[in-house]
């Protein structure tokens, strides 16, 4: 385990700085490292650790941590709203148009997804890889049958490779990414028959 230590205050800390304590990364590392105490449970997991963790992906726009310890594990996400719409443009006002045709030509409609598949999506923006090298054989292909712990694929991200799994169990109905394309966070990767 990480335990924090507070520096001493050097002669370049003055004033305000030296009554402003420990640094962010300090309380940062001190907030998630070492037992907490009167926490209710003490767990390595405790709520206490949970809500200071959750303020830390706040601060530092995090959507997801991922924790591990022993055979105890935490996965924290952020549940990403829609962005609510732009305020009225002030373009000027339209001059009178001629009488519309009673109906607007038709758009080409989406295909509809079956109700009976899940869509695996991706949880970050990177790059897809369905190997864990290019001579490798694919992680999942059309037809495989998948469990929830099964590794899909693989999305790099800023030169960290992260395995991606499936979270249900099924049938692999549909791959919508080729390898080396870069997918953005909810993008559909594949569709599960379950």
């Amino acid at each position: 385990m990480a335990t924090a230590k507070k520096q001493p205050a050097s002669g370049s800390r003055t004033g305000a700085d030296a009554s402003a304590g420990p640094t962010d990364a300090a309380k940062d590392q001190a907030a998630c490292s070492g037992p907490e105490q009167g926490s209710g449970g003490g767990g390595v997991f405790s709520v206490r650790r949970v809500r200071r963790l959750v303020q830390l992906m706040n601060r530092h726009g995090l959507a997801e941590v991922d924790l591990r310890q022993g055979q105890q594990r935490i996965r924290l996400r952020k549940t990403v709203e829609a962005a609510p719409a732009p305020p009225a443009s002030y373009a000027p006002p339209a001059a009178a148009q001629p009488a519309a045709p009673s109906a607007p030509p038709a758009a080409p409609a989406a295909p509809a997804v079956d109700a009976s598949l899940h869509t695996i999506t991706s949880p970050m923006v990177g790059t897809y890889y369905n190997a864990a090298s290019p001579d490798a054989a694919p992680f999942v292909k059309v037809g495989d049958q998948v469990g929830p712990d099964t590794t899909v694929c693989i999305v790099e991200a800023m030169k960290v490779f992260n395995e991606i799994p499936a979270e249900c169990s099924g049938k692999i109905m549909a791959v919508l990414v080729e390898t080396g394309e870069a997918v953005e966070f909810g993008q559909p990767m594949f569709r599960v028959q379950k």
